[in-house]
């Protein structure tokens, strides 16, 4: 194992912390970046979505060689019940620009690229390496790691941890809790792979047009969470995620939730014909801004998905992900260019960058939406799906009755399912989370 002292460490090779060994590297500092996986992305298997601009601010020319899928023009958001669903449907060739703004990547292929990109700037990244332990001097402050490798200690000024959202390293040293059932989620995904040209039919895209599809209602049997459905170049990723406590309390098995959305009649023609080549479940931090941990103290700052900083609301994680990699990179780099050393007091920089920015600026706004999910999952997730559905049968089917009748008949399912004042309570509770 190396035994020379590092300006900073870096355990994980995900989105936050390859964003910050290349931040930190790209401005002279000695970085030592250490992934347990056989290669950076070997562990993940699902399809993403790609924010431009973020990369950009770390890999301004991207798009030349980078493996992205499909740029996005479409969003999709279905509210399903269970033969139905009810969609708001965006389109704009305003998205057919010259620099796409999001694009759908497969994460194995696309961290794989990101970590070559660190390494070509020089900075030292050791794959089928576990970080152990942290190390703490006497007085309790973080002076590096300890590996699995043999003479496994390694020094550093800070140690940056990108662990993801189950990484157990900040929470065997003390520094975080981990993190409690309903502030995550667990997903299943499917790779279902289609000729490239029947993807575009079914979709209704060209070239390397590509969209999204979102979906909530009764496909998560009455438990927070969502389905999606991923238009890639020549595979679709499609899958549905659930918050760990609901799947406790309920006894639902993720790969039932999965089978049943993939039957559902919106969704089966999409995929009818497809070869599934991959699977895989993981979790995703779904807290917001009020399961954030401590993110800095003596010796090292927290990025990324152990950090709780993923935005369930407009469902964003790799944005947020290389946006606090790239931010603890630049305030390690301000307090080495100012020969100050890595304390608590001084890390807080990166705290303070952080607030200054949109992820917490937009945690911070959603604070409130999803303790309201949780609680009210049972509303929103299944009576209301099953009542708009219903309503908006009775407003396009034509049967000779009364339209009046019709406006009676749905008005009344509603307060019945729900009353007058819980129908206005939840819209009050919805109106207050979302402000």
């Amino acid at each position: 194992m190396i035994e020379e002292k590092f300006d900073a460490i870096v355990v994980g090779a995900g989105m936050a912390g390859n964003a910050a060994a290349l931040t930190m590297f790209k401005r002279g500092l000695k970085v030592l970046q250490l992934e347990r996986g056989e290669y950076a992305g070997s562990k993940n298997v699902q399809g993403a979505i790609l924010y431009s601009e973020m990369l950009e601010k770390l890999i301004p020319d991207f798009r030349e060689d980078a493996p992205l899928e499909r740029h996005l023009v479409e969003q999709r958001f279905w509210m399903m019940d269970d033969r139905s669903h009810v969609g708001l449907h965006y389109r704009s060739d305003d998205f057919n620009e010259q620099r796409p703004n999001r694009y759908t990547i497969i994460r194995a292929q696309f961290d794989k690229w990101f970590s070559k990109k660190v390494q070509e700037t020089g900075a030292v990244v050791l794959c089928e390496t576990t970080v152990v332990e942290l190390v703490k001097d006497q007085f309790g402050k973080v002076i590096g790691v300890r590996t699995d490798r043999a003479g496994g200690l390694v020094r550093a000024d800070v140690v940056v941890i990108a662990e993801g959202v189950t990484g157990l390293l900040g929470t065997r040293a003390g520094l975080r809790d981990i993190p409690k059932p309903e502030n995550v989620a667990l997903a299943v995904k499917e790779m279902h792979f289609l000729p490239r040209e029947t993807i575009e039919a079914r979709f209704n895209l060209k070239g390397d047009e590509g969209t999204v599809i979102e979906a909530a209602g009764t496909i998560s049997r009455g438990m927070t969470g969502m389905g999606f459905i991923y238009a890639n170049k020549e595979c679709i990723s499609l899958g549905i995620g659930c918050l760990v406590s609901d799947f406790q309390k309920t006894g639902e098995a993720p790969y039932d939730l999965i089978e049943r959305f993939k039957r559902h009649p919106s969704v089966a023609p999409l995929i009818e014909g497809s070869e599934v080549k991959e699977y895989s479940a993981h979790l995703i931090p779904e807290g917001g801004f009020k399961a954030i941990p401590k993110l800095y103290g003596d010796g090292w700052v927290v990025v990324g998905d152990a950090a709780q900083l993923n935005n369930a609301i407009h469902r964003e994680g790799s944005n947020l992900a290389m946006t606090s990699g790239r931010i603890a990179g630049e305030a390690i780099f301000q307090l080495k260019r100012r020969r100050k050393a890595m304390t608590e007091e001084n890390l807080a920089l990166y705290k303070q960058m952080l607030d200054k920015s949109f992820v917490i600026k937009d945690l911070k706004k959603y604070k409130d939406m999803p303790a309201l999910l949780h609680t009210q999952s049972q509303s929103f997730f299944l009576t209301y799906p099953q009542l708009v559905s219903r309503a908006m049968q009775n407003f396009v089917r034509v049967d000779g009755t009364p339209k009046v009748e019709k406006e009676k008949t749905t008005i009344r399912a509603f307060v019945s399912a729900r009353s007058w004042l819980g129908l206005f309570a939840d819209g009050f509770r919805l109106a207050r989370a979302w402000r």
